[in-house]
């Protein structure tokens, strides 16, 4: 395979990512009203420690640093979503 084509492959996994990603924060909106609905707090630390202990647990050992790093933004995206949404209902 030759860089271009390389390249082309990077993009169609960005492609998925974002994807996936937007459908993450459509479910975080959802998780946003339940605890806005129940008076919980946007920050759930116990469960963004479970979220990243399940992360590494199912990355190769050589990854799992780099991508239970890339959750910390990751998951502070979601808190922001969260918080926003539960703002917007407030309006």
């Amino acid at each position: 395979m030759d860089l271009k084509e390389l390249r082309q492959e990077i993009d169609g996994v960005d492609g998925q990512l974002i994807a996936l990603l937007e459908r993450r924060l459509d479910v975080s909106a959802a998780i946003a009203a339940y605890k806005k609905d129940h008076g919980l707090p946007v920050l759930d630390p116990g469960r963004e420690a479970e979220k990243l202990s399940a992360v590494r647990d199912r990355c190769r050992p050589e990854t799992a640093d780099l991508i239970a790093g890339l959750y910390g933004p990751i998951m502070a995206a979601s808190r922001a979503w969260q918080a926003r949404c539960m703002e917007a209902d407030n309006g």
